[in-house]
């Protein structure tokens, strides 16, 4: 159901109400992450007066990140937060005004376009850069929401800390799950990958590194049925590729089979493919509506790294610009 009706259809005294808490602005960017900022620093330096609201995770996935080695310009590494507080800096610097606040509902059926932020605050824009990036994926077992902070995670960086020197599993057999591997190789006693397919799809140099781990052992061939323990997680049930039974002793699970994007509070007006990535003109970061551009992890289910997200980034503000300057 939605949480938001266009203006024309509320009674006439809450319409009121609404409009008189209405904002205006020329650029709005939703989202923050490496999409987001380079948006805001492009618009920002075309004097486009951008306002970004950041979303619930302020830098995108980048901050739950440890060292970036792959993003032009950091010959050492950089850490993912450092990376992202540097660009949100650069941002601010050519005066984009960034607030705290998530899009809750949007009406795109014309312009100006409205969005609700925090179901309650209506921003009307001239162009809206949509950078709200995906969400991680799990399994959807009872047991895994059950275990949820309790040994359940999606993030290594974040909780890896907490099972130095115990024994954990990392489900998933992308570039992502060997990259929370790894990390957690670093930390863990042992770290079980638990792949459902007899291969890694993960690129050859993340492979490599995964199999000559000395503490990383690769179950191919298994799924998930059910994690187990009592307070918090103390085993995780799978069934090989005969559909036996197998018991591994952990007291961590990481779940890292991918991402949801961030684009339902959009979707009634905005077309998507069946996952739900924004759909754009190719080459392009142009949607279906005139106006409305969407940019990183959102709409690219490809590449997903920081450095294309930061240059969609870039295409979604040039693209902006040159609509609301055809469109004064």
């Amino acid at each position: 159901m939605s949480l938001f009706k266009p203006l024309q259809d509320l009674p006439k005294e809450e319409r009121k109400t609404i409009e008189g808490k209405s904002e205006h602005v020329h650029c709005l960017i939703i989202g923050s992450g490496p999409a987001g900022y380079t948006a805001a620093i492009y618009t920002a330096r075309a004097n486009l007066n951008p306002v970004m609201y950041e979303g619930l995770q302020p830098g995108g996935q980048l901050t739950t990140t440890t060292e970036v080695e792959n993003f032009p310009g950091y010959p050492e590494g950089i850490t993912g937060p450092v990376l992202m507080e540097d660009l949100k800096k650069q941002a601010q610097r050519f005066g984009t005004d960034i607030r705290w606040g998530v899009a809750t509902d949007v009406d795109f059926s014309k312009r100006p376009f409205t969005v609700i932020i925090d179901e309650k605050t209506s921003i009307t824009a001239d162009a809206v850069i949509i950078a709200t990036g995906a969400t991680a994926k799990y399994l959807g077992l009872e047991s895994e929401k059950k275990f949820m902070g309790s040994g359940v995670s999606a993030c290594a960086t974040c909780d890896g800390f907490f099972y130095r020197g115990q024994d954990v599993a990392v489900v998933g057999g992308g570039d992502t799950a060997c990259e929370e591997a790894l990390y957690l190789a670093g930390l863990a006693k042992k770290v079980y990958m638990i792949v459902r397919k007899n291969y890694l799809r993960a690129s050859q140099i993340m492979q490599e590194r995964v199999l000559s781990a000395p503490n990383i052992e690769v179950l191919f061939g298994h799924r998930t049925r059910e994690v187990v323990g009592s307070q918090s997680v103390e085993g995780v049930i799978l069934l090989n590729s005969r559909d036996e039974e197998v018991r591994i002793d952990v007291q961590g699970f990481f779940v890292a089979i991918g991402h949801q994007p961030n684009s339902d509070f959009a979707k009634k007006f905005l077309e998507t493919d069946e996952v739900g990535y924004i759909k754009t003109v190719p080459g392009t970061s142009k949607t279906n509506i005139p106006g409305v551009f969407a940019c990183g992890d959102v709409q690219d289910k490809t590449y997903r790294q920081a450095v294309t997200a930061a240059g969609s980034g870039c295409m979604a503000a040039i693209d902006t610009e040159r609509f609301l300057a055809e469109n004064k």
